[in-house]
This record gives structure tokens, sequence and C-alpha cells, in this order.
């Protein structure tokens, strides 16, 4: 298994972590079902020297700085606030023997949907000494991101930052946590491109939703075991619709992978189109403006297909499309929009 992270007081590091964009499969992790994110060429970068009783990190996004105590309980993590929740999730976590004096730099656009707090919580979490294998870090910065954030999130985004390949899609089983590297067709391209509407998952009906999981794998068992016949057992209204798309999505993330594989463009978009519509029906966290996005995307030229990514309420839109696409129509492209590349998981290195 592949190993992370090292060890060692008194120095200074520098960690970058990736954020990522999920193809498909939202609002599967945390029901233990299936996902296929790509690490991104756009992450976070925290320079660290490792010293003193606290972590004081600096941001040019953010005006004030981000100050931690070492001793801060789980308790007070959780009840931190801007940007310092994050780190006060990874302090209260990880529990390093020493803190630190730092600066963060990122180039993941913040509240899209692309996972910006979870590179900063993995880039952190390397910065102040997290080692061992990939999963072992990815569930120490799982939790510390839950307990920093107040959502109840998958580990995808924390996995996916860590262990992401160049080239490569990872189709994650989230029960067993077990990942496989899927080859992105290099004469296709990932598009993403902005909604306008920036997303604060801690004040939308995500836990909401995840509660309405937990109900209907109360009644149906774990819902990644499920088939579609199950879940019209469950009684009309939210439950039968949550377990719906969860059952249905799982299933296109194989047919996903599966055209990944296969170079089969129009299969890949059309597991797509199929997922934002059950996201928008049957999980309601789609919003007017993601839908006019997901549709004008769709209909551009070269575009296979198109869906919101993440856990919707805002953010963005991916797109998968034949190569050069973004470029011949970036003039008349009017989002906010780029081309993303499938990239290595996260780094640290020790630079004095």
């Amino acid at each position: 298994m592949k190993t992370v992270g090292r060890s060692g007081g008194g120095i200074s590091v520098r960690a970058y972590a990736p954020g990522r964009v999920n193809l498909i499969g939202d609002h599967t992790d945390y029901t233990g079902g299936l996902v296929l994110p790509l690490a991104i060429d756009m992450g976070t970068t925290v320079e660290l020297r490792r010293h003193g009783a606290g972590v004081e990190l600096v941001s040019a996004h953010s005006p004030d700085p981000a100050v931690v105590p070492l001793a801060i309980s789980e308790a007070d993590a959780a009840g931190a606030t801007g940007w310092a929740r994050f780190g006060a999730g990874v302090v209260a976590v990880l529990r390093p023997a020493e803190g630190g004096l730092g600066t963060v730099r990122t180039t993941v656009p913040v509240g899209a949907g692309l996972s910006s707090s979870s590179a900063l919580t993995v880039a952190l979490a390397l910065a102040l000494g997290a080692e061992g294998e990939v999963l072992e870090v990815a569930g120490l910065c799982h939790r510390a991101e839950q307990l920093g954030s107040g959502v109840p999130g998958g580990i995808m985004d924390q996995l996916c930052s860590l262990a992401g390949e160049a080239g490569r899609a990872l189709l994650i089983d989230c029960a067993t946590l077990a990942f496989t590297p899927v080859p992105v067709p290099p004469e296709w391209e990932v598009i993403v491109a902005h909604s306008g509407e920036e997303r604060n998952l801690a004040d939308s009906a995500y836990a909401e939703r995840r509660r309405e999981c937990d109900a209907a794998a109360d009644l149906l068992g774990p819902l990644a075991r499920a088939n579609l016949a199950d879940t019209g057992g469950l009684p009309e209204g939210p439950r039968r619709r949550r377990a719906r798309h969860v059952v249905s999505e799982n299933e296109r993330v194989r047919a996903a992978a599966a055209a990944l594989r296969t170079g089969n463009g129009p299969a890949l978009g059309a597991a797509m189109a199929a997922s934002h519509l059950s996201l928008r029906e049957d999980f309601d966290v789609s919003t007017p403006a993601l839908d006019a996005l997901a549709a004008a995307l769709s209909a551009v030229p070269g575009v296979f297909g198109a869906r919101l990514t993440g856990a919707g309420f805002g953010g963005c839109v991916v797109a998968v499309a034949e190569a050069g696409t973004w470029t011949r129509q970036a003039g008349q492209l009017p989002w906010r929009s780029w081309v993303v590349r499938a990239s290595a998981g996260a780094t640290v290195e020790i630079t004095g």
C-alpha cells in the first residue's frame, strides 16, 4: 500500500493537495456506494515551519489568520468559525507534537464543489506530520473535516486527493474503500463550469439528505446492496426517492467506468445526463442555474454529457468532451470555466 507523509519536528515543510471533480456518483459515498472522481490540477499548498504550541496560518484568501492551539478539544474544534475550523479539525484529530507558523495558497475555487476544503485539510494534515498508508491518512482527514465543517460527508474527497493518479479517474467502492484507477481517454477533456452560485454545505440541506438516506437504509438495509425493485417497497415520499437515486446512481457509475475504459463517449454522456436528472428529480439538490448550465453545456458541439458535480445546491457542472472543445468554444461560453486534468495525489516535502 502506498504511504504518504513524513514525521519530524523543528523543520520546514511544503505540502500540496489537489482538489477533485467527481465525474459521476454523488451522494453515494456516505451510503457505501460507488464514485468516480479524479484529482485535478488545481490544489492547495501549505508551507509550514513546525514549532510551538499552536498553529497559525495566513492566506491571501482571508483577511484573518487561522490560529489554533494544539490543546484544542474536539468539542472546541466543532465550534470554531471561519476557515480556522478546518485547521481546528486537523489539530484535534491529528494531535501533532508541534504546531507551526505558515502560509496557505490555493488555486481551487472556494465554494464551487471542487473540494477546496478537503484540499486544505489534507495539505495541512501532511504539513503537520500525518503519515501512514493512504487509507489511514484519508480516514484521519475525513474525520478532521467532518469535525471542522459540521457536514457529515463521505470519504471520497480526501481519498481522491491523496490517491489521485495522473491521467486516471478513481473508481472507489466506499463500502470497502477499494479503489481502481480508470484511464481517461487522452482524446477527451474534462470541462468544469461554475454556475455562479456559491454554496456552503453547512447551510444547505446536505445533512437532511443524509438522514433521509439513513432512514431508507434502516428499512431496506445498506443502499449499496439494494436494487430498484427494493426501493419500490418504501412508502411514497422523500425516502423512496433518495434511495432510488442512490441505487440507480451506483449503476450509472459502473456504466460510466465501462465507458471510460472503452472510450464510448455517447454512453458516458447518457450516464451523466441521467445522473443529473436523478439528482434534480429524486434527490432535490439541483438548482435552476445548475439545470440551465448542464443543458447548455450538453448542447455544445463536442460535449458528450454534463451534470452537476459535488453535493449540489450550487457550485459547478462537469462535462466530458472531445479534446479541444473548450478551446474552440471558449469565446462563446458565457461561464467561468476551466479544462481540468487528472493529476497525481498529495505530496509533502521537507524544505529546510
